[in-house]
């Protein structure tokens, strides 16, 4: 989860610009791979600017917001497209972003008040918590 301080045009490498409003947002992404939860942490390093290299869409975004919380359900099933379904069912997606390789519209989400954010999120890892058991 993360804080965006203002309003910024931001270019997303295939996606192009993206007007992003002032507000929480929401990124859904999987630790299944080589390295699981390495990638929360190279993702905080992109955020700080310490790696600059980019290689998904958040790693455009996450120089220009501040780290809110990290949510973690651990599981061996791939529930990232569930979660983000999830908290697309209550907050606006940004279309297209962090998806392009499933179906889903989104797999960024925006509220404007942090308690939004929190209940959204904490709700789809909760949904998701409940298939894993």
């Amino acid at each position: 989860m993360l804080f965006l301080p203002q309003p910024s045009r931001i270019a997303v490498g295939s996606l192009g610009v993206i007007d992003f409003a002032r507000g929480y947002y929401s990124y859904t992404g999987s630790a299944m791979g080589p390295g699981g939860l390495k990638r929360v942490d190279r993702h905080i390093q992109v955020l700080k600017g310490t790696k600059t290299t980019r290689r998904w869409h958040i790693d455009y975004l996450l120089p220009s917001t501040r780290l809110v919380e990290a949510f973690t359900t651990r599981t061996t099933l791939d529930l990232e497209c569930s979660i983000a379904k999830a908290i697309g069912k209550r907050l606006n997606a940004v279309p297209r972003f962090g998806c392009s390789d499933c179906r889903c519209p989104s797999h960024l989400h925006f509220a404007l008040e942090r308690q939004e954010m929190l209940a959204a999120v904490a709700a789809a890892h909760s949904e998701a918590s409940q298939i894993v058991a």
